[in-house]
């Protein structure tokens, strides 16, 4: 008899893929473009910065902050797009303010030397007094930016779009191995040893798988049924010890910790005192 075989659902593109990559000869040309205009305009406030009286060694700085904060204000507004809407605004504003300086400047450059027989930059008290704010105001703006950029911004190494992110541990219910069913034969002998007991008064608990895959510790056995599988080991021993006593158990399949199996050391010593003081016939 045939049997037909429906065809598998070719996967959907992903997002990523489907994203044209620009072109080297746009690259080219965005970088000629940035790179004619960022020396223009570093020489215009090169010039500003030299009739705001600053010394003409330091005077290279002052493009630098002007120029970069509004080339770094591109990025952190792309960092942000999933931030919360205070930090998109904040982001926004810094680089209006950084593009309007640097507008501000380059036209009062052209203003003031545009006059017949001007050669030498030279300011109002006025212009002065608000390009020499710049400089703390812009130290200001880039550490806020940069702990928003810190806080908001997705890591390099974070999962791409659409793929969720690592959350909180979740707790794997594991359950317990079943007990095999009695088949009514005697269990068997293991190195002139009998066999624990298996059957559990108590329902079993589900073992706990947490986020970091180790299981949590789950009670095998009750006290008195680790005492009975210690005594089953021990018959002859009036007194065991604790190593002894958790090699039994472990004999048995089972688990206990250091104080349960102190427990049953003392139960089986109690049991045994109590067999001793009892009169014989």
């Amino acid at each position: 008899m045939s049997t037909s075989v429906s065809p598998t659902p070719s996967a959907p593109i992903p997002e990523r893929t489907r994203r044209r990559r620009a072109r080297p000869l746009d690259s080219l040309a965005i970088l000629l473009l940035g790179g004619s205009a960022c020396t223009l305009s570093f020489d215009a406030l090169r010039q500003v910065a030299l009739a705001s009286h600053v010394r003409p060694v330091l005077a290279y700085l002052f493009p630098i902050i002007i120029d970069g904060f509004i080339g770094y204000g591109v990025r952190a507004i792309l960092l942000l797009r999933d931030a919360p809407p205070s930090a998109r605004r904040y982001a926004w504003t810094l680089f209006a303010a950084a593009s309007s300086a640097s507008l501000w400047a380059n036209a009062l450059h052209a203003i003031r030397l545009n006059s017949p027989g001007t050669h030498i930059l030279v300011l109002g008290n006025a212009p002065v007094g608000v390009l020499s704010t710049i400089a703390p105001l812009a130290l200001g703006g880039a550490t806020h930016l940069h702990i928003l950029v810190t806080r908001h911004a997705p890591s390099p190494e974070s999962a791409p779009a659409g793929t969720p992110g690592p959350g909180p541990a979740v707790t794997e219910q594991v359950p317990a191995a079943a007990s095999p069913a009695p088949s009514g034969k005697a269990p068997a002998e293991t190195s002139g040893r009998k066999a624990a007991p298996t059957r559990r008064t108590a329902p079993s608990r589900p073992r706990t798988r947490t986020g970091t895959g180790r299981p949590g510790r789950r009670a095998d056995a009750s006290i008195d049924e680790l005492a009975t599988v210690i005594a089953t080991a021990y018959p002859d021993s009036a007194q065991v010890s604790r190593a002894e006593a958790r090699e039994a158990i472990q004999a048995a399949g089972l688990s206990a910790g250091n104080d349960r199996v102190a427990q049953a050391v003392a139960r089986l010593a109690e049991s045994r005192s109590e067999q001793a003081q009892l009169p014989t016939a």
